[in-house]
């Protein structure tokens, strides 16, 4: 009896390690397993990720450039100077702009944001030019990139009451500005009405009350493109609108604008909006009327590139409708026709990539199912 009292601890604590060790083994074993799996994983992707240049002419992953915007000649010095407390160049840059609508939207966003920052060098233009349109304009959008940057780009479930009050009281200060703004500005100039578009859905404006600003805007720009990738935004059903609202006001944009004027993205940039968080979006993209809408921007792009006259001037745009197309045919299954429209990016990720954190890596990811789904190497 003696005996069984000691033996029998020895023979549990020899099991007790027996089990241990082979509990050990068995959980080193897996992970070499799921290490192996991973590493075969990882060539394979790096096998389809050289096939990208070898086959299909592509620019290799390292040579890729995010686009966010389009560079503007002469911003850069102007965004340094304005840092430096000078806004003369500032001035002279979107005074040089008139009459491009274009050019100067590209302008007062940057402008605006340095402003968000330090309004130092505003606020001495202001004064010393309290008359000047363009300083006005650059104020009110100066008060929005402010509000934004209070509220943050988080869910509003994560957004502070603080934050709101702030945001809400910021953008009632814009509201205000853009009273200036319009009484200033030269009959023909959208500006003054596009930068208020943030603060109508920042402040939740009626429907009603965002017509009458959209008919003031296209009433001056009837293409006015950014305003249309704003005003969708307003439309869709997370903002002011819905599903139906916002395809409305995409087909009546697509329906209104002749065939090369590349705003057949906005119709794209719905469906997309519409399918996020779809359970098969794959499906979604392939179904009849989504798959009209790639050929109608097919066709708006080739226009496009056949004019002389809007084949360079609004190269991003182009590019920006080659990346659209390009993530509509690879969600639709078409890996060549994507492999077309990736070619023609060249080392170029736009739109719709911009908007991932990591733009570049889901614009390779796109890349790598596009050449599966092509059905073999170039044409």
């Amino acid at each position: 009896m003696a005996r069984l009292i000691v033996i029998i601890p020895l023979v549990l604590l020899l099991a007790w390690k027996v089990l241990g060790w082979w509990a050990k083994a068995k959980s080193a074993r897996v992970a070499q397993v799921q290490g192996e799996a991973q590493g075969r994983v990882a060539e394979e992707r790096a096998a389809l990720e050289r096939k990208l240049s070898t086959e299909h002419g592509l620019v290799p992953r390292e040579e890729l450039v995010v686009v966010t915007t389009p560079e503007v000649p002469g911003l850069d010095a102007a965004l340094a100077a304005a840092t430096a407390g000078d806004w003369h160049p500032a001035a002279d840059l979107l005074a040089a702009a008139a009459g491009d609508h274009a050019l100067r939207t590209r302008l007062v966003g940057p402008l605006g944001e340095n402003a968000a920052e330090d309004d130092a060098w505003l606020r001495a233009w202001r004064a010393e030019r309290p008359g000047d349109a363009d300083a006005a304009v650059v104020t009110v959008e100066a008060l929005v990139q402010l509000a934004w940057n209070i509220r943050s780009s988080r869910r509003a479930s994560e957004v502070s009451q603080e934050q709101f009050r702030g945001f809400r009281r910021v953008l009632g200060e814009a509201e205000e500005a853009a009273k200036d703004a319009e009484r200033l500005a030269a009959d023909d100039d959208p500006l003054p009405f596009y930068v208020q578009q943030p603060v109508a859905m920042g402040l939740g404006w009626e429907n009603s009350r965002y017509v009458a600003l959209w008919s003031e805007l296209t009433a001056r720009d009837p293409l006015h493109f950014a305003g249309h990738q704003r005003a969708l935004q307003y439309w869709c059903a997370k903002w002011h609108g819905s599903h139906e609202l916002m395809h409305a006001f995409a087909d009546a944009a697509v329906a209104g604008a002749p065939v090369g004027s590349l705003l057949t993205v906005v119709k794209l940039q719905a469906w997309d909006e519409q399918f996020r968080g779809a359970e098969d979006r794959d499906a979604a993209y392939r179904s009849p009327e989504v798959l009209a809408s790639v050929e109608a921007a097919e066709a708006d792009l080739a226009a496009a590139e056949a004019d002389p006259a809007t084949a360079g001037a609004p190269a991003p745009r182009i590019l920006s409708l080659h990346g659209w197309l390009a993530r509509f045919h690879t969600r639709a299954g078409r890996g060549a026709e994507a492999i077309r429209h990736f070619r023609a990016l060249g080392p170029h990720v736009t739109g719709p990539w911009t908007d991932y954190d990591d733009p570049v890596h889901v614009f390779q990811l796109d890349r790598v199912i596009a050449a599966a789904r092509s059905g073999g190497g170039g044409s």
